[in-house]
C-alpha cells in the first residue's frame, strides 16, 4: 500500500520543490487545506526553517536549517518504508529520460539555421516542430510510467506526469508558453520540480546525476 507522507512533511517540502510557492499552492498540489499548510509553515517558521515574504503576497522559501531539516525528514520517511531502492530505481530512470527531455526542449527553443547554429525557433517550420513533439511525446509516455510505479510507492509523487501530460497538450495546440514558462505548470517546469523531489527524496546534490 503506497505511504502518504504527514501534512507537515509534505508543507516544509511543497517548499523546496514547488520554489517560494504560497500556502494556497502547497494545498493544491499536495490537496491540502490551505489553512493546515500555512499552521505548519508558521511551526516551521518558528524552528527558523521557513522564512515567509509578502511583496507579491504571501510566499514562503527554506532557510539552509530548512533544507537540512526537510531531507533528514525525507531520509526518516523512505527509510521507515523501506523504499530506497524502489525510489532509487524510478530515479535511474529518470536520469536517461532527462538528457532526452533537456534535448527536446531544447529543439523546441532553437533551430538551427546555416550561419546561425543557435538561432530561435520561430515555429515557421512545422515538420521541425512535429519531430519535436514526437520526441516529447516518447518521453512523456515513459514518464507515466516512471512516476506510477512512484506513486504506488509514496503518494507525494503523484501528479507530476498528469501535469506535465496536460501541458504538452496545451503546446500541441499552439499554446507554446506552456513547454518552459517558468510562470505555470509548463513541461519544463515541472519536470524540474519533479527532478527536485527525486533528489531531495535521495539526498542527492544537484548536478550530482549528470
Amino acid at each position: 500500500m503506497a505511504h502518504r507522507s504527514n501534512a507537515a512533511l509534505l508543507s516544509l517540502h511543497g517548499v523546496r520543490v514547488l520554489g517560494g510557492p504560497s500556502a494556497a499552492q502547497i494545498g493544491e498540489r499536495f490537496r491540502l487545506p490551505a489553512r493546515d499548510v500555512r499552521e505548519h509553515l508558521l511551526d516551521a517558521q518558528a524552528y527558523g526553517w521557513v522564512t515567509r515574504y509578502d511583496f507579491f503576497g504571501e510566499t514562503w522559501s527554506l532557510t539552509e536549517r530548512g533544507r537540512a531539516e526537510n531531507e533528514r525528514q525525507l531520509r526518516a520517511e523512505l527509510d521507515a518504508i523501506d523504499a530506497r531502492a524502489e525510489v532509487a530505481a524510478a530515479h535511474a530512470d529518470f536520469v536517461v529520460l532527462n538528457g532526452l527531455h533537456g534535448e527536446a526542449c531544447t529543439n523546441w527553443q532553437l533551430r538551427p539555421m546555416p550561419g546561425s547554429p543557435r538561432a530561435s525557433n520561430d515555429h515557421s517550420d512545422p515538420d521541425w516542430d512535429l519531430d519535436v513533439l514526437l520526441q516529447l511525446d516518447a518521453v512523456d509516455q515513459a514518464l507515466q510510467i516512471v512516476n506510477t510505479a512512484l506513486t504506488r510507492v509514496l503518494t507525494r509523487f503523484g501528479g507530476y506526469a498528469r501535469l506535465h501530460a496536460a501541458a504538452l497538450a496545451r503546446v500541441r495546440r499552439g499554446e507554446h508558453e506552456w513547454l518552459d514558462a517558468p510562470d505555470r505548470a509548463s513541461c519544463e517546469l515541472v519536470w524540474i520540480q519533479f527532478h527536485e523531489d527525486l533528489l531531495a527524496t535521495l539526498g542527492l546534490p544537484r548536478g550530482s546525476d549528470g
